[in-house]
Parts: structure tokens; sequence; C-alpha cells
């Protein structure tokens, strides 16, 4: 329902009246407005609150997908959380409402950069609007913050870490305000990325302004950071929205090179390709640091390097040049992008996997901002995982060092103690980042135990925590002095009680008309009551013990909650390795990560270039009917073979192969088998991926270059005659017409209704199918190996393999050719798993490059087998797979690196060692003694 003009200003005049003391921040104290200063009130009257109406003011012709309906719900008088990507026009969403109404809106945006180019935005169309922050002078703040409070501007951005200032909130204290945004709302949450203490704080905010309307913005958000972000800011029954994340003129890829070498090589060759601007994303520093080398002297193009340790002024040099065209690339860290708008970028690069699909759809999506055709190319490698892995475990430390940092902190008699995160990681030699230091910190705070402490000017610190509502009585009335001290610190506390004031003690001094001195001794006599605490002067950042007795087994800190979270950021990474290893639609895959409604393949990502173009209605022969029964037959199959083989072998199966293979691991006893026989095997192989892109089935790589298929949710529900769609529109033409001719007059709903005597005997049937797959699963296990479909064969491998030995062949002369009894050998009837075999050709002295022969995998898969031979209890040598050289050098690096945690040792391996080969290296020096130098 809409709100009329009067109705929402008594609304919002009672907002006002009933404002609420809270606690808020750490709060800076500083000289009150002078209300001589103060200019007239102005303010913007509506005559309609019709949207349309409005986008003029603009300059816009309308809504981009999305907009409309989350302007409504805030017109309405909704809170409201908005989940929109990366240049999907987030700020329309809260801006048109505010000129559209009476009262002013405060914006919370965590960049000065970014808040100054939306105001300018704004005023160049005539929209009254202003930031108050760090940049300006404290004359200049004065002057805005009077007219904010005058009422001047229709938007007033701020910094989340301007609610410390006493001016700050009495100057909006008095004026109407009809609205909170908060900008990268992810921030509010604790476990959101870009965390900011400030953000956290919000909500008492809001409650201390009267809890006025909010809408919380983002382009990335969870369901755990969607509640939180309810939950902190006590949004009460919020409209959210998940939408506009399909950018339909973005061309998503994914490039597997095969090696660091190979993917330095691939980012040279893709530069020289690709013109215009663009970014070239690395997970660390170093890596940046080696990027930026290496395209120096193989690109002719000028670079610039950004991450968070340059300087203000560096990064603003740098952000300008590339902003002006200047500097056409950016190679950074993660660090670099957030309010950065540069419309023809046209293409981003991800030297490094990502941590998550938030964070990789984010930076992808500043990549054709303007609608013109861009790239996103991610070089994937699996071995990046260990990078994340490393951040992982920095903001999720463990117990024991969460217990050192603790312990460690209240042993320093300084109060507050001023030392870095650095300095604290080398005193005590942790492993962990300085951000994992940061992190223990933070849920050492939220504990109680310590008070993180912020001031470039070296300010002093006050907290009283009661409830009283003064402390003056507990004085005797002789200490007049004390008294009126007393009162001085009570008024600046005023309502944040239970938070640190900051303060600056010449400015309390001269408030009280008393030297600082003598206002100090008198301090430190009042902390004597049990209320009051005092944080002496201090520079720079610092931490308050708050209470030095307590052991660390008494802080209430949820280390099963931390688990919790730290699982879901591993499943996080996870689902970014199945976006760089899917074969289906890239951006279909992150729609549906998000949970975007506007669900459809983007036919522009690599993996729709290789599909089949949609039927669009050219089909000579269509029969819906026809094309529902071969897709439940299909996913019948898929079902039937439990997510245990890939897509080729379930398309020989459903077409009915008499291949020895198939009979050997009991796929022509599944009730399936046959069904699909009239139609081609390349056809049913299509219908598979069909399956796959439109998301009724998921293909996992299990093993590397080996991905099988399983049935959905979504698929189950298909199978089962619960949807009744016509598929033939999505389908091929060629697809189309070829299940048209061969199944025509197939009626759907292959399985039959479910009563009692039908569901036992599917059950039954089903029971049978299992059985004859698990009497070969282990079959599969072996044969599966030799599945090589030429779609998904590296081409090193092609070549490697050009006439390779059957697998059972090779495996069938070693067995008979085995003169001596090895009780490593199987029995007769057992199955032993693949990694055996290539561990067995090993132990017989096969090189490498035979073992890769016989075996037909590629290299990465025959280390993966010996780890996991290792670890199952069979010994391995490191001659098999490593030359002298290698071994030389990953037994200096490990002498050197002794102790150290492997994703440590990772981040520094030397230049042309191989994780894999570290990592096989280190399980040999376990499992059997490896060579001497």
């Amino acid at each position: 329902m809409f709100l009329s003009l009067t109705v929402w200003k008594i609304f919002t005049i009672l907002q006002s009246s009933l404002r609420a003391a809270s606690n808020c921040a750490i709060i800076c104290a500083l000289p009150e407005t002078d209300p001589s200063k103060c200019l007239i009130r102005q303010t913007v009257t509506e005559e309609t609150l019709n949207p349309e109406d409005w986008l003029p003011n603009f300059g816009l012709p309308g809504f981009r997908p999305g907009q409309r309906q989350v302007i409504d719900a805030i017109i309405s008088g909704r809170d409201t959380l908005c989940i929109m990507p990366t240049g999907g026009g987030k700020s329309l969403c809260f801006q048109l409402p505010t000129i559209a109404r009476s009262g002013v809106t405060i914006v919370i945006s965590p960049l000065i950069a970014l808040m100054k180019d939306q105001v300018d935005s704004l005023n160049a169309i005539n929209i009254p609007a202003t930031f108050i922050n760090s940049s300006l002078s404290q004359e200049e703040q004065q002057t805005r913050l009077s007219k904010t409070a005058a009422g001047q501007y229709k938007l007033v951005y701020i910094a989340p870490e301007r609610l410390r200032s006493n001016a700050f909130m009495r100057a909006i204290s008095k004026i109407e305000i009809q609205m909170l945004a908060i900008d990268e709302a992810h921030c509010i949450s604790q476990w959101g990325h870009d965390f900011r203490p400030d953000y956290a704080r919000l909500g008492k905010f809001r409650e201390r302004i009267g809890n006025p309307q909010t809408v919380a913005l983002t382009a990335t958000a969870t369901k755990i950071v969607q509640d939180d972000i309810g939950k902190i800011l006590k949004l009460e029954d919020p409209a959210t929205f998940v939408t506009g994340f399909a950018r339909d003129n973005l061309s998503l890829a994914v490039e597997t090179p095969n090696g660091n070498h190979e993917k330095d090589q691939r980012l040279i060759q893709y530069l020289q390709e690709t013109e215009g601007a663009g970014i070239v994303y690395a997970s660390t520093r170093k890596n940046c640091e080696h990027l930026v080398e290496l395209l120096e002297s193989n690109c002719d193009r000028k670079l610039a390097f950004y991450h968070g340790g340059l300087s203000p002024e560096q990064r603003r040099l740098v952000q300008e040049d590339f902003m002006s065209g200047e500097t056409p690339i950016i190679v950074a860290t993660n660090a670099f992008g957030m309010g950065i708008d540069k419309p023809d970028l046209r293409f981003v690069v991800h030297y490094n996997m990502p941590g998550s699909v938030e964070a990789y759809y984010q930076e992808a999506g500043r990549a054709g901002r303007d609608g013109n055709p861009s790239q996103c190319l991610m070089l994937f490698s699996y071995q990046d995982k260990f990078i994340q892995e490393f951040f992982i475990e920095n903001a999720y430390p463990s117990r024991d060092t969460i217990r050192e940092v603790y312990e460690y902190l209240r042993t320093i008699p300084s109060d507050p103690i001023e030392m870095t995160l650095q300095e604290i990681k080398e005193e005590l030699g942790l492993q962990i980042g300085t951000t994992g230091i940061a992190t223990c910190e933070t849920l050492l705070e939220k504990a109680g135990a310590i008070e993180r402490l912020d001031s470039k000017n070296n300010a002093a610190g006050i907290r009283i925590d009661s409830d009283m509502r003064t402390l003056i009585d507990l004085l005797p009335p002789g200490q007049k002095t004390r008294r009126h001290v007393l009162r001085g610190l009570e008024k600046l506390v005023g309502d944040f009680r239970g938070e640190v004031v900051l303060f600056q003690p010449k400015w309390l001094a001269e408030k009280l008309e008393m030297k600082w001195a003598t206002v100090t001794q008198h301090i430190r006599e009042l902390t004597k009551l049990e209320p009051i605490s005092y944080i002496p002067p201090f520079r720079g950042k610092a931490v308050h013990m708050r209470c030095r007795e307590k052991s660390f087994r008494e802080l209430e800190i949820d280390f099963a909650e931390l688990e919790r979270r730290q699982k879901a950021e591993m499943e996080k990474l996870q689902s970014v390795i199945r976006l760089g290893t899917t074969r289906r639609c890239r951006q279909l895959e992150i729609l549906e990560y998000f949970g975007d409604s506007d669900r459809r393949r983007c036919g522009n990502c690599d993996n729709c270039d290789k599909k089949p173009k949609p039927n669009k209605g050219n089909a000579k022969f269509a029969d819906p009917e026809a094309a529902l029964y071969a897709a439940q037959v299909a996913l019948s199959g898929i079902a039937r073979t439990h997510g245990r083989i890939g897509k080729t072998l379930i398309a020989q199966m459903l077409k009915g192969s008499t291949q020895k293979k198939l009979k050997g691991m009991g796929l022509d006893r599944l009730s399936t088998f046959g069904l699909l026989k009239k139609l081609r095997t390349d056809d049913v192989v299509e219908l598979i991926e069909f399956l796959i892109d439109n998301g009724f089935a998921d293909q996992i790589e299990t093993t590397k270059f080996r991905p099988v298929v399983q049935i959905n949710d979504e698929g189950q529900m298909l199978m089962k005659g619960e949807l009744n769609l016509d598929l033939t529109d999505r389908m091929s033409t060629k697809l189309v017409d070829q299940i048209g001719i061969k199944l025509k007059g197939k009626q759907p709903h292959l399985l039959p209704t479910r009563d009692e005597d039908a569901e036992a005997d599917e059950d039954t049937k089903a029971e049978e199918d299992t059985e004859a797959v698990e009497e070969a699963e282990q079959d599969v296990e072996v044969e599966i190996e030799s599945e090589h479909e030429s779609d998904v064969q590296p081409d090193s491998v092609k070549e490697a393999v050009a006439e390779p030995a059957p697998i059972a062949a090779a495996i069938s002369e070693l067995i008979t050719s085995s003169e001596v009894a090895d009780e490593s050998l199987p029995e007769p009837g057992q199955v032993r798993p693949s990694y055996f075999w290539t561990w067995r050709l090993f132990k017989e002295r096969f090189s490498l490059e035979h073992v890769i022969q016989a075996r037909q995998l590629d290299r990465s898969t025959v280390f993966e087998h010996m780890m996991r031979a290792a670890e199952n209890g069979y010994t391995i040598e490191a001659d098999w797979l490593l030359d002298s050289s290698t071994q030389d050098r990953l037994l200096k690096f490990s002498r050197k690196h002794e102790g150290k945690r492997l994703p440590y040792m990772l981040g520094k391996i030397p230049k042309g060692i191989e994780a894999e080969e570290l990592l096989l290296f280190l399980k040999c020096s376990d499992s059997t003694t490896v060579a001497a130098e």
C-alpha cells in the first residue's frame, strides 16, 4: 500500500519522537555545532509515487531487470534486502524513492571514492546530496553537518565509522530521516568478507535513530550472510530480492593450463590477443608481483600493480590512471574493484581460483558495464585451492591459536597495548597470517575479553558501565573537584553507556577549565568506582584488556559455530571448483547458486559455444510427449547407475550396446538397458548433455577428467512425471527431429502410479538394479578409467597415449608375468581399486611415461593415484615419479621449512616445482626413506 504524503510525514515524525538511547559505537566527542550557522531547512515534496514518473530525473528510459520490484517494495514502506550483482543498478533502488518522498536518506557506504562518485553523479542531475568523511577538513565537515541538520540534502553518504561522532549524532537527531540505506551490506555479517566492526554496530545505530525504514544492498550474500544482515539490523519481515544476475554480454570461460609455466604463457597470449582495458586478478601479492614482472617483459601494453599494502596516495594514482585510460591493465588482488565503475572494461582474468562464486562473479561482473560484449577468463588450477584454504584457515583460527593470542596479551602490562598484528604474530611464532591474528582479536572482543581501539590523533577513552542516571551520589559531597570531573565525563559519554567513548584530552581539559594533569589524576581516582574504566591516550591501533583475570576457559567463544562457518566456507570453495569443472552453461550454474528466479542458458559461455542451439520451433517432427518420454528414460538410467559412471557409458547402456565392457559391469542387467535402442548413441549422449545443461542432472568430476553423471532433485521430479514440460523448444532441432521420428507415439510418465502393488514392483526392480551395479562397483572404478570422451581429454594426454595399450591387457600381462607369488596381487575373484593398478605398475618398475600410456591417465591423475595408494598403506618411492634433481631441490626446501604447516609450504614453493610434486615427496618421506643428499 502506498503511503500518502501526510501519512508518511506523520509516520516519520513519530519515528523521530521515539528515538531511543542505545549503545552504538566507540564515539569521538567533538565540539558542538554552532546553532547560529544552521541554514533554513528545505524539503522536496512529491506529487506522485509512481516510480515511472521519476525516471527522467535520472535520465533513464526504463528500469533494469529487478529494479522496479525492489523500488515498489521500498515505496510501500517495507524493510528490504536487495541482492543484485555488480553493475545491476542497486543505487537507483534507494535513490528514486528518496527523491519521491519527504525527508533525508542516510546512506552507509564503505569507500570514500565511492561516496564521492555517487554524490558527484547525483549533483550533476540536480539531486541535492553530500558526503561527510575524513577526506574533508574539520570546518567543511561542520558546514555539511549544519546543512544536513537544516534539511538541505536528500541523501547524505557517510562511512559506518562516522557513527562514532557525537556531533554527527546530534546533527541527524534534528532531521526527518525517511530511510537508512546500507551499501555493501554483506559487511554487516561478521562472517561476510570485507568485515568492518562498525558495520556490525549498525543495528544499534538504527535503534538510536528510531528504526527508520531500512534497505540493505549488496552484490553478494549467501543465505548465512542474508540471515546475519536481517538479525543484526533487526529487520521485520524484510522483502528480499535476489535478481538481475544474468549478464548476457559477458562471455564466461575457463581454461585448465598444465602447471604455472603454461598458465603464464596462456596469460601472455591472451593479453596479446585481447584489446581494451582489463583487470588481472591474482590471489596474493606475491603472485601479483610475479605477474607484473612477467608481463612487463612480454607485453607491450602499460600496466600497474594494485594491492592493499599500497599507501592511499599510491592507490589513488593507480586508480585514476586506470579510470582515465592512461593505464589499460591492472594486475591486482581482490583489494581492487569495489566502487570501480569503468563502463568500457573489456575483460577480467582470474589468474588464480577465487575463494567463492560470490567473489568470482563480483569481480568478473566489473567487465562490460556499458552492455557491450566482454570476456571473463578463469585460468583454473586445482592446486590454487590450497591458497584459498590458507585464507579460510586465517579466517577461522584454531582454539589453540586463539588461546595463545589471549594468554600473550594478558602478560603485557601496558594499557592500552600498542602492538601491530605483525608484531604479535612474530612474538608468538605463529604460522597464520596477520589476518588470522586480527580474527583472533575479533573473537576475543566479541567474548568481552578485549577492546580494539583505532585512533590517529592520540585520543583517550572512557567507559561507564552503569544504568544509574548519575554516579555523582557515589562520591562524598566534599569531593567537589572530582564530582565536577565526573559530571564532565557523564556529559561526554551521554547515552553511550557501556561503550568506550574516545576524546581529546586537551578538549576535555578546556571544557572543564582545568589542567590536563589534574583531570588525569581525578579520572584515575574515579576508576576505583567499579562502573568506570579509563584508557590513557594512545596513537594508531591498540588493544585494551577489559579483564586480565579471566582464564581462557571462562571466555564465551562458540567454537562449534566457528567450525560450522569454516565448513560453509569450504563448501563455497567447492562451488568454485564445480563452476570451473562443469560442462553445463556457466552462467546457469551461477544463477542457480544465487537463487536467481530468471534462470536460463546464456548461449555465450565457453560451454554453451560447444552445445547445439535450441530448436526455437524449427523442427519438422517435434513430438513433445516422445521428448518427455526420452528424457524420463534417460533420467531413470542415470538414477540406476547411482552416479558412478559417465555420460558415454550411460548412453551405451540406454542404447543397448553389446560391448563386453557393459556386460562385465552389469549394466546390461539394468531395467533401462536398451530402452532407447532406436536412437543413435550420439543422440543419447546429446540428450544426457541436454538434461545436464537444463538442470535435471549434474556432471561431477570425482577424479580429474573423469566426470560422472548424477540425477538431482529436479530430475527426480521430471522422471516421476511430476513436471509436465514441453522440452522440444529447449532441445536442438536435430535432436527433436531424431526423437520425433524414432520414438513417435511413445508416452511419458515412465514410472507407474505409486499404488502399493506398483510401489512394491518398483522397489523390487530398483533393488535388482542396485544389486547389479553394486556387484560391479569396483569393476566400474577400474573400467571408468578407459572411458575417454573426446571433449574432456586434454591434448597433452592425447599425444602421450596416441596408441595406448588397453588397461585390462596391461594389467593382465602384469599378473601373468609375475613368476613369484606376491600378496599384493588380488586373490581370484577379488577386485582392486583403480589406484592399486597404477601403484602396481610402478612397483614393477614401469616408468612414469609407460604408466601414463598403459593406464590412459594424465600426469596429475597418476600423482593422485599414488597419493591414494600411500594413504591406504602401500609403500611408494619418490624415484618412481621424481628425478634426482627435483628430489634434491625438494629435500633442501623441506628441511628449510621443517615444522611449517602444509598451506604455508605450498605458498613458498620454488619456481619449477609443482604442488603435486611437493605433496608426493612429503608423502614419500612418511612412507619410505627418501634418498639422502
